[in-house]
């Protein structure tokens, strides 16, 4: 039989379950749109910038079971998507990203978007594809979607010249697509008893879990229960374990972390980690003291010692690997330990919160007063996303999440710009669910325009703008050395006009008194499918305990002559300035 390439692609595309994909048309695949137009299954959305649909595409696979798909134009498409396809990369996010190619078949040179994509995507992909025959797009489709989903998830290229498009070509067959089945790599029972002996034996064992663990959280709530352990997470893996389990502490265990997770972690003798590459933000700036008694569980063997030893190191997939600990530590463990552990972690939450609350906003929305109604205000299985700044940690810290997937953020290529579009990819994934974004404002500058994607489409999220004119985070870590503001104030920035120039609701809490019933009012705007701008004239005065945390270990860790100047010229400069 004879086909298009880009009926091909769309016949692939629905096979593995494709139900969005995010771009925009351009003369090297109208032919792609067209066929994606005729499909009753998948719906192509129209983005203001492919750096905006990569980071939809990203929301869509962290939280719904169809994989996030790019269809974008070469060159510039695919430079304006390296954003958010690097982000994908870096937390690794499965997504498929599909392009257009220039003419195989001519006889000319310097065509339009001629360039080499594949040298300049493949530091931030686990593999890109060229199709040259009509008989390999299906194939390739369904390689790439295994290799964006086994192991370790990623970013996957595919490149589709338009010629192929255009003419059709023969093809053998049109195979359906089967589901790979996810296995354990080799015997790891070994290292299971190692793993079960340690923590069973250790006096003070804890559990630290990553984004890798988070379809194992039942799993992981067993060991926390048998072994009566202290879990703490990373902040791409604040989901992976419901904060509601009294073993719950917060995001990190270091100088970074909360007091609660920073009291519980004390003394740590056993540490069980999984899915974590205990990358920067996830240590504090690598300010955390890990025990020598690591177990370090990852899919990725990579990981393994980079930045701290491990006693016991076993590859493979969390959810498989964590039953079978469970199994052995139940064999190991006949009584649960006693411990005033989760009395504790519970004092110290609450005094964590009203330290919050007692903090003096003046005439400014008060942090914690607004993640306690807000909270307290949305569904249990609402979808909370965090851009990256001052904002991030501050969600971190004072917003609790109940459910797995239903947290994330940008974290080891920490795009700023990454939320506005990841609630409009959140949202058409789970049109039922609450879906709410925290925001800085200058985060929010960088992708505001897709809130006319959102407009368009009808989505009742809320778009929550923690509004104080400055780039906070950065803003903040000048004040003390340099004792000014470089770069990091803000234009005058008008939200209400912004919001509703792109056809949404606008809302603004300018003090604490408004918290709960601006909340209210918001919520009941998404509700009649409104998107809602809602802007927070927020307080910032009060620093978070990973700044705080991230900032001494960072000057701890400086040489001696570099911290006397530091420290030097902020105080010449406090006198003189």
């Amino acid at each position: 039989m004879k086909k298009t390439a880009a009926w091909l692609a769309r016949y692939a595309l629905e096979q593995i379950g494709v139900k969005f994909t995010f771009g925009i048309p351009g003369v090297h695949n109208t032919e792609i749109y067209d066929e994606l137009n005729n499909s009753e299954q998948i719906t192509p959305i129209l983005v203001t910038h492919e750096g905006c649909g990569a980071f939809m595409a990203d929301a869509m696979s962290r939280c719904s079971d169809s994989i996030g798909t790019l269809v974008i134009v070469p060159a510039a498409g695919a430079t304006h998507a390296a954003s958010g396809i690097g982000e994908a990369f870096l937390d690794g996010i499965p997504m498929l990203v599909i392009c257009g190619g220039i003419r195989t078949d001519s006889q000319f040179s310097y065509q339009l978007h001629d360039m080499d994509q594949h040298k300049m995507l493949e530091p931030i992909t686990k593999q890109t594809f060229k199709i040259t025959r009509h008989e390999d797009v299906i194939s390739t489709i369904y390689q790439a979607y295994q290799i964006a989903t086994q192991g370790e998830p990623g970013p996957v290229f595919i490149e589709i010249p338009i010629n192929l498009q255009l003419d059709r070509g023969e093809v053998s067959s049109l195979p359906t697509y089967n589901k790979m089945t996810t296995v354990l790599l080799g015997n790891m029972d070994a290292q299971i008893e190692q793993a079960a002996e340690l923590l069973a034996k250790a006096k003070k064992p804890g559990l630290f879990l990553g984004w890798g663990a988070v379809d194992a959280t039942q799993y992981s709530e067993q060991i926390a229960d048998l072994l009566t352990a202290p879990v703490s997470t990373t902040l791409q893996g604040l989901s992976a374990f419901s904060a509601r389990h009294p073993m719950h502490t917060g995001m990190s265990f270091g100088p970074s972390a909360v007091p609660a997770a920073t009291n519980a972690f004390e003394n740590c003798d056993c540490l069980l980690a999984v899915g974590t590459r205990f990358a920067e933000i996830a240590t504090g700036s690598y300010g955390v003291t890990v025990p020598e008694n690591l177990i370090h569980i990852d899919i990725n063997p990579k990981v393994f010692n980079a930045n701290y030893p491990a006693k016991v190191s076993i590859e493979g997939d969390a959810s498989l690997l964590l039953a079978k600990l469970v199994d052995k530590l139940k064999e190991k463990v006949i009584t649960k330990k006693t411990s005033d552990t989760a009395g504790a972690i519970l004092t110290d939450k609450q005094a964590y919160i009203d330290e919050w609350l007692n903090h003096d906003s003046g005439d400014r929305v008060n942090p914690a007063a607004f993640f306690q109604a807000l909270r307290a205000s949305i569904a249990d299985d609402a979808i909370v996303i965090a851009d990256d700044g001052n904002h991030t940690f501050l969600t971190a810290e004072l917003m609790p999440c109940y459910h797995p997937r239903h947290f994330f953020s940008p974290t080891d290529f920490n795009c700023m710009g990454y939320a506005t579009p990841a609630i409009v990819g959140a949202k058409l994934a789970n049109p039922n669910k609450q879906v709410i974004g925290i925001i800085g404002d200058g985060a929010f500058l960088m992708s505001q325009t897709e809130l006319f994607t959102a407009s368009n489409h009808n989505l009742g999220a809320i778009f929550t703008i923690f509004n104080d004119g400055e780039l906070s985070q950065i803003s903040q870590a000048q004040q003390i050395p340099y004792n000014r503001k470089t770069c990091t104030v803000l234009p005058s920035l008008n939200l209400k006009a912004i919001a509703e120039a792109a056809g949404c609701q606008y809302l603004r809490i300018g003090d604490n008194s408004e918290i709960q019933r601006v909340i209210t009012q918001a919520l009941s705007l998404t509700e009649q499918n409104k998107p809602v701008v809602l802007d927070v004239n927020i307080d910032y005065s009060k620093s978070t305990r990973f700044t705080q945390g991230a900032v001494a270990t960072n000057l701890k860790r400086m040489p001696l002559p570099t911290k006397v100047r530091m420290v030097g010229r902020a105080l010449w400069r406090k006198v003189t300035d």
